[in-house]
């Protein structure tokens, strides 16, 4: 009988024994699946924030693609602007020479019509005059020609305009070529 016991520990032991190492296993198995779940968690949580930064990146370059496209839309007829200019130059002429001869008064009728014509053409589009006759001469938007001498006005005046200025959307199409007054210089003897 004592036999019997020596064998039924020995069995047990033996049995334990491979349940132990199989508990042991287990444990790294798992310790090893949290690792790997862990490097992969943060994988993943990487690969996640570089599509937000991508997909944020693609909105600002969308957003900026349609500023330029609408800034080209704004700007895109300037060049049929520059040119209409020297048609309403000639008919503002032609509306100066002939206010001093009275028998022409059809012909002058008709200048004045298509001047307010393209004058309502250039406001559809957002051309307006610059303002100079009697302003500080501004180089940014004035071209001078020459100066004048005179007490009626200030230095540094636009005393008179030669041809006006004009704005597209506000950016400066053609500056206004103006005359810009200066002190009138006295002789002093002594």
């Amino acid at each position: 009988m004592a036999k019997e016991k020596k064998q039924k520990d020995n069995t047990s032991t033996k049995k334990d024994s491979p349940k132990k190492k199989v508990k042991k296993t287990k444990t790294k198995v798992t310790s090893e699946k949290k690792e790997s779940t862990k490097e992969l968690t943060e994988q993943l949580a990487s690969e996640k924030d570089r599509v937000l930064r991508l997909s944020a990146e693609f909105e600002n370059y969308k957003k900026r693609k349609e500023r330029e496209s609408d800034e080209f839309k704004k700007f895109a007829n300037e060049a049929i602007f520059r040119q209409l200019l020297t048609v309403v130059d000639n008919l503002e002429r032609a509306i100066s020479s002939t206010k001093d001869d009275s028998s022409e008064d059809s012909l002058l009728e008709g200048v004045k019509l298509t001047y307010k014509e393209m004058i309502k053409l250039f406001e559809t589009f957002n051309v307006k005059p610059v303002e100079a006759d009697k302003q500080p001469f501004d180089p940014n938007f004035h071209q001078a020609v020459t100066q004048e001498e005179t007490d009626e006005l200030t230095e540094n005046t636009v005393s008179k305009v030669l041809q006006k200025g004009y704005l597209l959307n506000n950016r400066l199409l053609r500056p206004a070529m103006v005359i810009v007054s200066k002190k009138i210089k006295k002789n002093q003897r002594n």
